[in-house]
């Protein structure tokens, strides 16, 4: 039986409108975290690409980064030229139509300026978040910059 959600389904519309349709995989159990994530998909807990809306000045935007390790606003927010907060929940589902743990990367309904953990890089396969907290898709660093339109960049000193 195929698994269906309204975010979900717009995530896989989105994959495929780019020319990129990923299978997605659902867990029995959420993953609401990196870790768990990792767990459930038995890789590196940096190969998760975590989906995080933060605000720049005010702006949604969104910052993928790597599972194994955290945002530096006080770093990033500089580098992009602003003042990086972490957007609470309603600004998150208003920005990308999603719920805090399982933000996708697209399928939202208008795009979101977007950085790319360059940390991501270093793993053939990459999984994010597919608009539900009960599901993944696999993708490469490249086809993450080119689906989202991000700027790769690091986001924390390391």
């Amino acid at each position: 039986m195929r698994r269906s959600h309204p975010a979900v389904e717009r995530v896989e519309a989105a994959l495929a409108a780019a020319g990129t349709p990923a299978e997605v995989v659902w867990f029995d159990e959420g993953a609401h975290t990196a870790a768990a994530a990792a767990a459930a998909l038995d890789c590196p807990v940096g190969a998760i690409a975590n989906s995080l809306v933060f605000t720049l000045d005010g702006e949604p935007v969104l910052v993928m980064t790597s599972g194994a390790h955290r945002v530096d606003t006080a770093f990033l927010g500089p580098l992009l030229g602003g003042r990086l907060k972490r957007a609470d929940a309603d600004a998150v589902k208003s920005a990308t139509g999603q719920v805090i743990g399982g933000v996708a990367p697209v399928g939202h309904p208008a795009p979101l300026r977007t950085w790319v953990d360059t940390a991501l890089a270093a793993f053939p396969v990459i999984w994010a978040a597919a608009g539900h907290a009960h599901t993944v898709f696999p993708t490469t660093f490249d086809d993450l910059v080119r689906l989202t339109g991000g700027t790769p960049t690091a986001v924390a000193l390391d």
